[in-house]
């Protein structure tokens, strides 16, 4: 297929081109890697600045985006790639293949440093979704950092880059300047623009940002940074939110309220015992999707509200296609049952084949986990509404799902998102959350907005 790059796409490619270190925040939807790979054809044959790229990818996205873009564009059509993933035996005979750009998933990027073997010599480094390396102490953000001394070119790419605040900003600059521009160490950076926020005695939990902190850090960003928006550069389908209220009955919201003050609820099946705040949190969410693990491991089923909500929003569709997004596996399984009880054909979207029927419109209702299938995947040819069954903590996670279909080639002049919320539950704080981090986000999207005249 012939490329004809919007005005913004070309900026951008040149924006790669014209800068060895480059943060470029493209909003979901605005063909983040056909921009990349463009700039990277350019880089190779074209001004020969480099001879051998890696790309760091989520897995799904390495393995299926990465190469379906090159294979996409006549442009691209010299490249050479080599996608590094599944086996190690695989990984290795695709390393050692001759190629321009290598593919690799981001969870092997410790072996590949630290026990492939194979020489770290490319002269330029794409992350896709930066944000994955926000956590300054993971194994893959170590092993990268040793190598990027030896990196001529880096480029970071995320529609996301701050989803649970500034404080994620560090580490992923650091692996992009080495420091340069937030410091070298995190405390440097946490002293300089943050103050203590939640606390118990000398134990932190968590930092607000000082008066004047975020300008501050995207002014030190901003000269190697570019942001776009989508609503800015497309013209979107309008993106409808709402939100399917159900409620526990009495029983049940004695359950949930035992719970939550006691940290303890004896069962006739088992005991749920909640350790500390975040194992209470995630416990709750459990309750509030209708089941949860109890101490033995096993699943004690709580209701089914959430359930029946779904077969109600399922029988108004009326046929049309309609992406269910999970948080936990007892959601799956309750789910997966209801749909074969209705007898209603559906499929997990976790290979290349089912995401092939989906967008094929083969499929009436498919099933999605957000941390697997969130990142870079189209979606958008099979359907344009989304139901949230289970909801995440996660803005990173939750934006790039509802952009699975609301995005670029959405032929619905709609797309709706429904949240499934229990009433009185953690349901609404966590929705609340989202919609309070969105905050911190945009305000970094648009600090460094690239002013494009077109």
């Amino acid at each position: 297929m012939k490329y004809e790059p919007h005005e913004y796409q070309k900026y951008a490619a040149a924006y790669i081109e014209e800068h060895p270190v480059a943060a470029v925040l493209l909003d979901m939807g605005l063909g983040k890697t056909s921009i990349t790979l463009t700039a990277l054809n350019d880089l190779l044959f074209d001004s020969f600045e480099i001879h051998k790229a890696i790309v760091i990818a989520p897995l799904r996205v390495a393995r299926d985006t990465w190469p379906a873009e090159i294979e996409k564009w006549e442009h691209l059509s010299s490249l050479k790639y080599s996608i590094a993933v599944g086996t190690e035996v695989e990984r290795l005979a695709a390393l050692k293949r001759q190629a321009d750009i290598y593919i690799i998933n981001r969870e092997n990027v410790q072996w590949l440093v630290e026990e492939s073997g194979v020489p770290f010599d490319f002269d330029m480094v794409v992350i896709d979704e930066l944000s994955s390396f926000k956590n300054h102490q993971s194994k893959r953000f170590r092993a990268l950092m040793k190598m990027r001394p030896r990196v001529e070119r880096i480029v970071g790419l995320t529609g996301t880059p701050s989803s649970n605040g500034l404080m994620d900003l560090w580490a992923e600059f650091k692996l992009l300047d080495m420091g340069q521009r937030l410091g070298r160490f995190i405390g440097q950076y946490r002293t300089r623009f943050f103050l203590p926020d939640k606390r118990n005695g000398q134990v932190i939990f968590s930092y607000k940002p000082l008066p004047g902190a975020e300008q501050q850090i995207y002014r030190l960003i901003s000269d190697i940074t570019i942001s776009m928006k989508s609503t800015d550069y497309l013209q979107m389908p309008e993106l409808i939110s709402t939100e399917y209220a159900v409620s526990l009955s009495e029983p049940e919201r004695k359950r949930y309220e035992k719970l939550k003050e006691e940290l303890v609820l004896q069962l006739p099946d088992g005991d749920v015992t909640a350790s500390n705040a975040a194992v209470l949190s995630g416990k709750l969410s459990q309750m509030a999707d209708g089941a949860v693990y109890a101490d033995s491991g096993e699943t004690i089923r709580i209701h089914e509200r959430k359930l029946d909500a779904l077969e109600d929003i399922i029988e108004s569709m009326g046929g049309k296609p309609l992406l269910v997004a999970y948080w936990f596996q007892h959601d799956l399984e309750r789910i997966t049952e209801r749909l074969h009880r209705l007898k209603i054909p559906f499929s997990r979207l976790e290979s290349s084949q089912s995401i092939r029927r989906w967008n094929a419109g083969e499929i009436p209702v498919a099933l999605i986990h957000p941390a697997s299938a969130g990142h870079g995947l189209n979606l958008q040819s099979g359907g344009s509404t989304l139901v949230w069954f289970g909801l995440t903590w996660s803005l990173e996670l939750y934006q790039q799902t509802v952009a699975r279909l609301w995005r670029q080639g959405q032929e619905s002049e709609t797309v709706v998102v429904q949240h499934i919320i229990t009433k009185g539950t953690i349901d609404e704080r966590i929705m609340k959350a989202l919609s309070e981090k969105d905050s911190t986000q945009s305000a970094l999207m648009d600090a460094v907005k690239a002013e494009l005249a077109i």
